[in-house]
């Protein structure tokens, strides 16, 4: 399950795998839930423990594949595939997308066989404010050179506190409708060549793309609004 767009944390793919209040189960029943992260979370032990006991698992490509090749299936992967990327496009009404030179999710289910399906959260990026930093500027500058350092990026933002007024590091109050499109079936190939990965990844992004224009207007979204992918 690919989740776009990344947003500050990915709030819509946090909630989803590690809560019951997006009611995950009872839509489809019988799948294990799963969200890879950050392989830093699990280099502590404490911070490690409490991932791992709400579904999330290391991002590594080895950890992705073993994890989706269970020979009896049943397991969900959510991939947050934009990455610190995509996270410097967080802004209110801007679907601007980091996809394009991502595959390594479509060679990861060709080789396990496992299906992809596109994800789409509206209302993600208005899980909290951020500032304005357009190409060229200061700030994008400097979170560039430090994402390219350290593998993601110092974002500037703030959502809530909890306490009226006072603004904090938790998600904003706000409605986060996440979406799935049809699963796209997939062959397992234990070699994919760089055509067949190709050839997925164009299906995935034409079917990104429809399940946006088919259903933003029913989520809040200008019908004049259109992602970029880049």
């Amino acid at each position: 399950m690919v989740y776009r767009p990344h947003g500050i944390v990915g709030v819509g793919a946090c909630c989803t795998v590690g809560s019951s209040g997006s009611k995950f189960t009872e839509v489809f029943p019988g799948l294990t839930r799963f969200c890879a992260t950050l392989d830093l979370h699990f280099k502590f032990p404490i911070r490690a423990y409490s991932a791992e006991a709400l579904g999330f698992i290391p991002c590594s490509f080895e950890y992705i594949v073993q994890n989706l090749s269970k020979p009896d299936g049943g397991n969900a992967l959510f991939l947050v595939v934009g990455g610190a990327q995509e996270a410097l496009e967080c802004h209110e009404n801007v679907f601007r997308l980091c996809l394009k030179t991502r595959k390594g999710f479509c060679r990861a289910a060709l080789i396990s066989g496992a299906q992809l399906v596109p994800v789409f959260a509206f209302g993600e990026n208005k899980t909290f404010k951020t500032a304005h930093n357009p190409v060229g500027s200061n700030l994008r500058s400097f979170q560039e050179f430090t994402k390219n350092i350290i593998g993601f990026s110092p974002m500037v933002f703030y959502g809530t506190s909890g306490i009226p007024g006072i603004p904090g590091p938790f998600p904003l109050r706000q409605r986060l409708d996440v979406v799935f499109g049809a699963p796209i079936p997939v062959e397992k190939t234990e070699n994919p060549s760089k055509e067949q990965i190709n050839v997925l990844h164009q299906l995935y992004m034409d079917q990104l793309v429809e399940l946006f224009e088919k259903n933003k207007t029913l989520y809040g979204v200008s019908k004049d609004s259109k992602i970029e992918l880049f």
